[in-house]
């Protein structure tokens, strides 16, 4: 069997930054121990996988980190409506609807960028039970709880782009993973990372899913129900949220980056 795989890099314009996902626009049915292997061995944060419904407009759409198949993600989401654009799968300006784990999620393309429609994720100020007043150093001015996750804020921008964690540590004190954050600079009105090495992610470049967490975050921090967020990884990448009741739109560009076959 032949698959066509592709690699694009999402929440950036430029090669090598943002978050790579691996895409595959399937032709026939795999199986989900079929997905887990590519997955596993393309070794990217996720592998995104599409197939088509009996409605033109509709797809269903599964994501698998290298370990395990998850229930919600921005980049590989992204990712897959870039290519299904550039492939002839979906037209421009036209509304993409994913059947996913996480119901129905929305895409269409404007120009450039590309606008998704999310859940918002609610969040909860909370004690952690183990990072109580610092995280590797960083002092916590908050946190909050999210389902099998955690939001710490920091002191300042600068404190986020210099964390350096011990993800054995994170690994041990955490379900899926830990978002940090902290309010941000320049033309940035927050700063994050993620790590999430039970998922098989020590450090994931750009995520869609925690934004979704940090825009309820923020929104309920500052009041703000737009913001233009930089996730400040080596490779980075820039996310515009807009908060609209219970839904997050996040709107951001993706670029291809290589295209082969699986054989199997």
């Amino acid at each position: 069997m032949k698959l066509a795989i592709t690699t694009v890099d999402a929440f950036t314009n430029k090669v090598f930054s943002g978050n790579p996902a691996a895409v595959c626009l399937l032709d026939h049915e795999l199986s989900a121990d079929q997905m887990q292997t590519i997955a596993m061995e393309m070794n990217l944060s996720e592998t995104a996988f599409v197939q088509r419904t009996s409605e033109s407009d509709s797809f269903v759409l599964r994501w698998f980190t290298p370990v395990l198949e998850i229930d919600l993600c921005g980049h590989a989401t992204l990712a897959s409506a870039y290519w299904m654009l550039k492939s002839g799968w979906a037209k421009a300006g036209e509304t993409i609807r994913f059947q996913t784990l996480s119901g129905e999620l929305k895409v269409k393309s404007d120009g450039e960028w590309l606008e998704m429609d999310f859940p918002l994720i609610p969040t909860t100020v909370a004690k952690h039970p183990f990072f109580v007043d610092n995280f590797f150093g960083a002092k916590i001015s908050q946190a909050a709880k999210l389902k099998k996750n955690w939001i710490f804020e920091l002191e300042d921008a600068d404190a986020i782009a210099s964390c350096s964690p011990d993800f054995s540590i994170v690994k041990q004190h955490s379900e899926e993973g830990i978002i940090i954050t902290a309010y941000g600079k320049g033309s940035f009105d927050i700063y994050s990372r993620f790590f999430g090495p039970n998922v098989g992610i020590d450090e994931d470049p750009v995520t869609g899913f925690a934004h979704c967490a940090l825009m309820d975050y923020w929104n309920q921090r500052s009041g703000k129900s737009t913001l233009k967020a930089y996730q400040a990884s080596k490779r980075g990448g820039v996310l515009h949220l807009e908060k609209r009741e219970d839904r997050v739109i996040i709107r951001g560009q993706a670029i291809k980056v290589l295209s082969g076959e699986i054989e199997f």
